[in-house]
């Protein structure tokens, strides 16, 4: 397994015990992550049975039919370009990219292990539209995109399996893009889930263009150091995200000993992924208060 297929493992594992996947849907996902049935009918126990020794219970909160309300961001979202960027190793990287017409900075959005979705488009546009001109890079050009897999699962599988170096090489040459597009301004770092988990490897990897970065509930690597990277962080968790929230003690050390400006935002009866209007764990009040917080830290310490 690569570093990043445990915690994509523990995430169907989580998904299932919560009644978000079937226990078919689940083992199929295991599956193409490359684990065999016998230890992803363990997986599937052992974190049953983690979840009933947890309290309060960990419930999946949705939005429903009563929040009708914009996802924060969304009502001033300018709209997103397809572009391509050189990568490293002359390979050509895809990207949404979305321009602010006088950008106060630029921020580098890092997606989920679903891939470019549409969602994170939306996001990108999101952050242009409050004035940071964004750029989201699809880290599945290499295998023709997130539009080439028809299954999500399949995204996800094949994310699994690529090198962490890769990852980090590509999103080191997006914000390399995003400094030539928003000549002299500040940039920042936004990653979500597995994006999340991005963001602090790119912390971690040292990465001294980062002025500041927004990492929502993604785990902290295993035995990470923060030594060369500067940047001003604000870490968001939710309450309910017992497997991310593990390792918050790790990142805090991290920054604390790194001596660079940091907070933690943890939202109440929220669970992970709770900024993802397009999925089953959204939660609209703590979506909202997220948002507000990353901008006034990007206000802070990128403009």
């Amino acid at each position: 397994m690569t570093p990043l297929q445990p915690n994509i493992a523990e995430e169907i594992a989580t998904d299932h015990v919560e009644g978000l996947l079937s226990r078919r849907e689940a083992l199929r996902r295991l599956g193409l992550l490359g684990m065999g049935t016998p230890a992803a009918v363990a997986l599937l126990a052992a974190c049953a049975e983690s979840s009933k020794q947890s309290s309060p219970t960990t419930t999946a909160t949705t939005s429903g039919s009563a929040s009708p309300a914009a996802p924060p961001g969304a009502a001033t979202a300018l709209p997103t370009t397809p572009i391509t960027l050189p990568g490293p190793e002359g390979r050509t990287l895809q990207a949404a990219w979305a321009a602010a017409p006088e950008p106060r900075g630029g921020v580098l959005v890092i997606h989920e292990n679903k891939g470019l979705t549409d969602h994170i488009r939306s996001v990108t546009g999101r952050f242009a539209g409050v004035g940071y001109s964004a750029l989201a890079v699809d880290l599945l050009s290499e295998e023709g995109g997130t539009a080439a897999f028809t299954d999500v699962a399949a995204a996800t599988a094949a994310l699994s399996k690529i090198p962490q170096d890769r990852f980090v090489a590509d999103l080191r040459a997006g914000l390399a893009e995003l400094g030539k597009r928003v000549p002299g301004k500040q940039l920042g770092a936004t990653g979500f889930c597995f994006g999340g988990g991005l963001t602090w490897l790119l912390l971690t990897s040292g990465t001294p263009e980062l002025a500041a970065a927004t990492p929502f509930y993604g785990p902290f690597p295993d035995g990470g150091a923060i030594t060369e990277s500067k940047a001003a962080v604000l870490a968001v968790y939710g309450a309910l995200d017992a497997r991310v929230d593990a390792s918050r003690g790790a990142a805090e050390a991290a920054l604390d000993k790194a001596g660079v400006p940091h907070e933690s935002y943890v939202a109440e009866n929220a669970d992970h992924a709770f900024f993802n209007d397009t999925g089953q764990r959204y939660q609209p009040t703590a979506a909202a208060e997220a948002w507000r917080r990353v901008i006034d830290w990007y206000g802070r310490y990128l403009a």
